[in-house]
C-alpha cells in the first residue's frame, strides 16, 4: 500500500533537471576547453573575476584535457573534494569524474544535481570540459528547454580560443558538436588576442559566418580578452557586459539577446574560413 505522506515520484526523466534549473541563484555556464590555447588558465581566472566582482561565489568544476584527475574523495563525497581558491572561488577538480553519474539514457546530467547539492555556497558553476562531454551534461536541457519554452533551462556555451589558426579550428569544430549533438545553437566566444591583434575581430566574424551558413547557430557575442592582463587588474568592461548579460540581471541585457552583438553586414560579406 501506498503511503499517502510519501512523496510522488518523478513525472519523467527531466523532473531533476527542472527542479535544478529553477534554482534561480545557480548560474551553470558550460565553458568549452581548449587544448590548443596558451592561456586557458588566465581566461578562467578572468571568468572567475567577472562573477565575483558582483560578490557571487563561484565553483570551478575543471574536467578538460589538462585536468587533474579527481582524487579519491570525489568517488565518495564531491563536496569534500572541493577546493576553496579563495573567498569567492572553489574548485574541483573533475577529469573522466561526470562520467560516473551516467544514466541509463547516456546523459550525465545527474552530475549537475551533484554538484549544485555538493557546493550550496556555489551561485555559478563554471563547467570546463571538452565538447563531447559538454554534450552529454546539457543536451537534456537543451530539449527540455525547446519542450517547454522555459529558457532558464537553456545554456549558452562559452567557447575559448586564441589568435592562432589551430584554436580556431578547434573551437568551430567544437561549436559544430555542440549544435548538433546536444541541439546547443547559441554560443559565445571567449578570444586571447593582445589589444592589437590584427586578427582578432576577423576571428569573430569568421566563426559567426560558418556558424550561421553551415551549421544554422549563432555566435551572439564575443569578448577579447588581452593575455597579459594582470591578475589584479578588474575586468574588462566587456567581460562585465557578457557577465551581466549571462546572469540577465538587467532588462536591456534580457532584449539585446535578440540582437547578436557580433553583426557587421559590410564586414561579414568578407568572412572567409581561411586563416591566411
Amino acid at each position: 500500500m501506498r503511503d499517502s505522506d510519501s512523496k510522488p515520484l518523478p513525472l519523467d526523466q527531466a523532473d531533476g533537471l527542472r527542479r535544478l534549473f529553477a534554482r534561480k541563484r545557480v548560474q551553470m555556464v558550460p565553458v568549452v576547453s581548449n587544448p590548443h590555447v596558451a592561456f586557458g588558465g588566465v581566461m578562467l581566472e578572468r571568468l572567475c573575476a567577472g562573477f565575483t566582482e558582483l560578490g557571487l561565489h563561484v565553483l570551478v568544476v575543471d574536467a578538460s584535457e589538462r585536468a587533474s584527475a579527481p582524487s579519491e574523495l570525489a568517488v565518495m563525497d564531491l563536496a569534500d573534494a572541493i577546493e576553496p581558491l579563495s573567498e569567492g572561488v572553489s574548485y574541483l577538480a573533475a577529469r573522466g569524474l561526470a562520467i560516473r553519474h551516467v544514466d541509463a539514457t547516456g546523459s550525465t546530467a545527474p552530475f549537475l544535481t551533484a554538484l549544485t547539492d555538493a557546493a550550496p555556497r556555489a551561485e555559478v558553476i563554471l563547467v570546463h570540459a571538452p565538447a563531447t562531454e559538454l554534450a552529454r551534461l546539457f543536451a537534456r536541457s537543451a530539449e527540455l528547454a525547446r519542450r517547454s519554452g522555459d529558457e532558464s533551462a537553456l545554456v549558452r556555451p562559452l567557447l575559448l580560443a586564441d589568435d592562432r589558426p589551430a584554436s580556431v579550428t578547434h573551437a568551430y569544430a567544437a561549436l559544430k558538436l555542440l549544435t548538433q549533438r546536444a541541439g546547443l545553437v547559441v554560443h559565445d566566444l571567449m578570444l586571447a588576442a593582445a589589444p592589437n591583434s590584427p586578427r582578432a575581430e576577423r576571428i569573430a566574424i569568421q566563426l559567426a559566418t560558418c556558424a550561421d551558413d553551415f551549421l544554422g547557430a549563432v555566435l551572439r557575442d564575443w569578448v577579447r580578452l588581452d593575455p597579459a592582463t594582470d591578475a589584479s587588474e578588474p575586468p574588462a568592461e566587456a567581460l562585465r557586459r557578457w557577465v551581466r548579460e549571462t546572469l540577465r540581471v538587467e532588462a536591456a541585457a534580457r532584449a539585446s539577446a535578440a540582437t547578436p552583438y557580433y553583426v557587421d553586414r559590410p564586414q561579414r560579406a568578407e568572412a572567409r574560413w581561411a586563416m591566411n
